[in-house]
């Protein structure tokens, strides 16, 4: 068997790869754009080329190779994507090579790696839910990444929590990922200081609007509104509370259903550390009124979460199931994944 398997993680606007040896080391690491603008023809092949150039730097053949990819994933295949818009793609489509290969929903490859070597790694039942540009969940039961009967589960952005509020781009209506994602909050605080600017429709003056994070008309970002919240500015403290409000009930949901042992909070809103888990840990167990709450934890793993994901299903494809049991659990310290 070959000593490394490539590993790959492909998001909407970027990818990464590298090579990860069974052991547990990462040779290399590298990006590359997404090219979703141009078609999903054109990603197969920059997912080829990638992994083709990647291989070869590697100066051999991988056992394996794994891929985390968005939206509807066997292991077999890349069902659909609505962000780059392929449909029914062999997973054997994405490698120039003749090894084994196996495709992994993004989150959920993201989801095992947290399982096998970081946050979640000391429990067998547990959430990771990554909070960015959307919000999906890796549900982990039993020590593996659920996707349901037909691979949707984990989807808990669009759980509707405000029955009466904002419309999604899903269609639905009240969807957690429409108040608390990064860019609901991001969005939200805009538009509220959008209205808050604009005239009445008495004509009677309303209260001055806060300035803009970086002089006028200049993009929010939920970076900003975190730090506008910390700093007590009213607005970003009210939708900074209206998405903990959203996620405290998502939760309260998700907790009764599954019993979790531990919530794991990732991506950039997770960021904002104490800000957001302070407030949600003591609103979930206000809800949670007769059992006590799952703790909240950060995610250990940050942006490599995906791509040492993917490297353990590249080892599951080579015939290593039990690839990451024994690697080192300071991995997203080495100086190739940062």
């Amino acid at each position: 068997m070959s000593s490394f398997v490539v590993a790959l993680d492909v998001g909407g606007t970027s990818m990464k790869g590298g090579l990860v040896t069974s052991a547990g080391e990462i040779l290399l690491t590298d990006r590359r754009a997404t090219p979703r603008e141009q078609g999903p023809e054109a990603v197969v092949e920059t997912i080829r080329s990638f992994i083709g150039d990647l291989a070869a730097r590697g100066g051999g053949v991988p056992a394996g190779v794994g891929l985390a990819v968005p939206g509807l994933v066997t292991a077999d295949a890349a069902l659909y994507s609505a962000n780059i818009g392929w449909r029914d793609v062999p997973a054997t489509a994405f490698v120039p090579l003749d090894v084994p290969v196996m495709l992994g929903h993004d989150v959920r490859t993201g989801g095992l790696a947290e399982s096998v070597l970081g946050a979640g790694r000391t429990v067998s039942d547990f959430l990771f839910l990554p909070i960015g540009t959307g919000i999906a969940g890796a549900m982990i039961v039993n020590g593996e990444p659920y996707g349901g009967a037909s691979g949707w589960g984990g989807e808990i952005g669009h759980i509707p929590v405000f029955p009466d509020g904002e419309t999604c781009a899903c269609g639905q209506v009240g969807c957690l990922e429409t108040y608390a994602s990064a860019s609901a909050v991001a969005r939200r605080y805009a538009a509220r200081v959008a209205s808050l600017a604009a005239p009445a429709p008495s004509g009677l003056p309303l209260p001055a609007a806060p300035a803009a994070v970086d002089g006028a008309g200049t993009p929010v970002t939920a970076e900003q509104v975190a730090a506008l919240t910390a700093a007590g500015d009213p607005v970003a403290t009210q939708i900074w509370g209206e998405a903990v409000e959203a996620l405290a009930l998502s939760l309260t949901t998700y907790t009764l259903l599954l019993d979790p042992s531990v919530i794991v909070l990732g991506g950039g809103l997770a960021e904002s550390g104490p800000l957001l888990s302070d407030p949600l840990s003591g609103r979930l167990r206000e809800l949670l009124t007769f059992r006590e709450a799952p703790p909240i934890r950060p995610a250990a793993l940050g942006v490599s979460a995906g791509m040492l994901g993917a490297a353990l299903l590249g080892w599951r494809a080579a015939g290593n199931p039990d690839a990451g049991a024994t690697w080192r659990l300071d991995v997203p310290k080495s100086p190739g994944v940062a």
